[in-house]
């Protein structure tokens, strides 16, 4: 049985050549540190996402974008900068297929 998303490494794997769409909205909290958090395909960031307010108990960095795959290429999120003190859980990550190709 093939899962396209692995929870344990939390990768996404495309089972089909297309385009993708991706979102993600990850929180700090309680941390008066700059985190920068990218979309990762196949090791190479593509689009990238800030969260710098020191006033503030929760902020997000949040992005999304549309990426071309192909069958086997792998996407995940990459913290670039900061830490989540509050882990990732309180984040989210998504993708679909828009269509084949």
């Amino acid at each position: 049985d093939f899962h396209h998303f692995d929870p344990a490494t939390s990768i996404f794997v495309a089972p089909r050549k297309g385009v993708y769409s991706f979102s993600f909205h990850v929180v700090k909290v309680y941390n008066r540190q700059t985190i920068q958090v990218s979309l990762v395909l196949n090791g190479w960031p593509v689009i990238s996402a800030f969260a710098g307010d020191q006033d503030v108990t929760r902020e997000a960095a949040t992005n999304a974008g549309l990426v071309i795959m192909e069958r086997g290429d792998k996407a995940y999120l990459k913290l670039e900068r900061g830490n989540l003190m509050g882990g990732w859980k309180y984040s989210t990550f998504s993708g679909f297929l828009v269509f084949p190709l």
